[in-house]
């Protein structure tokens, strides 16, 4: 009898995981687990319109009959103990749980504040749909936010918050926003159109305590000795992969759970995937752990053809979104290691490209309200076509047409 797959993690991943096996005819048990007491939903939206209304629900990745129709035991709000990796099983909070295949997909969690008076009431993180309420149901009586980091998440909450009428400041340590995840002009854009929308932005600022009263927040200090009037701090510092089961358990741990390019650990029948995974990536050859749905729904994809018996590699394509305010950011490719840069539309327009190359090599692409840009870059990319910046000059119908120029000839060039 089969013990089947059982998957830790009722997020994008775990989910997509338990459809794909499915879909690829896996006919054993599959048990889905979440330490979550909600059906499994979409994170994206928490951080803005969940947020905002306070009639908002959440909105669930699949609805309850795909789980039954599909024989998918979804076990919800149990927490796991201890892998036994050599006799295959888990301990959980109601006994232990055997599996053939373990695929884990536990995500990450927003990394602590080291700060006097951290742990004041009104300081809060974005994870989960219960963080969600909590900053809903907050900042409907606070006039005063801050927001401690500069990242993805720490913007989209503020210009959502300002939106809604509050006094917004975002503190950043270092000297920009978005640290590496976009070109210093996609950041400086970013900034400029939300301070125009009203949130204060300081950068290469600290904080070094949090004061309260009656045991709630109050203000935030500067290493500088500004006081910042606050009812609410929300921290977005970073996320830190949820690896302790994994190393407890021994597998080889990098900046997450060290995986191949099938989504195996180093015990090949425990896979990782999503936030949690780290792997040597087939488009740059170095070592990333990323962070988005895009990577987290492929990995699962590929993580249920491996254990189908499929010899797949990873090879998607990274892409990834931000919605801040009136600005659709997309992202496409990885762009460490790039020495130049071409710009497709106009920056006072608010709509606009960045293609980053290493040398005449096109790297990725960073968009902002250019959907178009984005879609064929992905196109591109994929088809590992490189487009000169003198094409990329010619616009969307230039690229289109040197694209599939690129894609007619490829017969021949493969033939070598």
């Amino acid at each position: 009898m089969k013990n089947g797959v059982v998957i830790v993690g009722g997020g994008h991943a775990g989910v997509q995981a338990a459809a794909s096996l499915r879909e690829d005819g896996y006919d054993g048990p599959v048990i889905l687990i979440s330490d979550e007491n909600e059906l499994p939903y979409h994170k994206p939206p928490l951080s803005k319109a969940f947020i905002k209304d306070a009639d908002a629900k959440p909105q669930p990745l699949r609805g309850e009959a795909f789980y039954t129709g599909n024989a998918i035991d979804y076990r919800p709000g149990v927490r796991i103990e201890r892998i036994d990796a050599g006799g295959r099983s888990l301990e959980i909070s109601g006994g232990v749980l055997a599996f053939d295949h373990l695929i884990l997909a536990t995500g990450s969690r927003p990394r602590l504040l080291p700060l006097p008076g951290s742990d004041l009431s009104g300081v809060l993180s974005l994870r989960s749909l219960a963080d969600a309420r909590r900053i809903r149901d907050l900042s409907a009586r606070s006039e005063d936010v801050v927001i401690l980091g500069g990242g993805f998440i720490g913007l989209e909450i503020a210009a959502t918050l300002r939106a809604a009428g509050r006094t917004v400041t975002v503190v950043e340590a270092v000297d920009r926003l978005l640290g590496r995840a976009v070109a210093p002009v996609v950041a400086s854009h970013v900034r400029q159109r939300l301070e125009a929308a009203g949130v204060r932005i300081l950068t290469g600022t600290s904080i070094s305590r949090l004061e309260g009263e009656n045991g709630h927040v109050v203000a935030a200090m500067t290493s500088s000795g500004e006081k910042l009037p606050a009812r609410m701090v929300i921290v977005g510092i970073g996320a830190v992969a949820n690896v302790e089961l994994a190393q407890d358990a021994g597998l080889a741990i990098a900046n997450g759970i060290r995986v191949d390019h099938q989504m195996r650990s180093s015990v090949p029948e425990i896979l990782a995937i999503g936030d949690v995974a780290s792997y040597r990536h087939w488009f740059t050859g170095g070592d990333v752990r990323l962070e988005s749905v895009q990577n987290a729904t492929d990995q699962a994809r590929l993580a249920a053809r491996a254990i189908t018996g499929h010899a797949d590699a990873y090879s998607a394509v990274p892409w990834f979104w931000s919605d801040i305010g009136d600005m659709k950011l997309q992202m496409v490719g990885l762009t460490a290691g790039g020495d130049s840069h071409v710009v497709l539309g106009d920056l006072p327009d608010n709509k606009f490209s960045i293609y980053h190359y290493a040398g005449d090599r096109l790297l990725g692409i960073e968009s902002v309200n250019r959907p178009g840009d984005h879609m064929l870059g992905r196109k591109m990319l994929g088809a590992g076509f490189s487009p000169t910046p003198e094409t990329v000059a010619m616009g969307p119908e230039g690229l289109k047409a040197a694209l599939a120029a690129f894609q007619q000839d490829e017969p021949a060039r493969a033939a070598g």
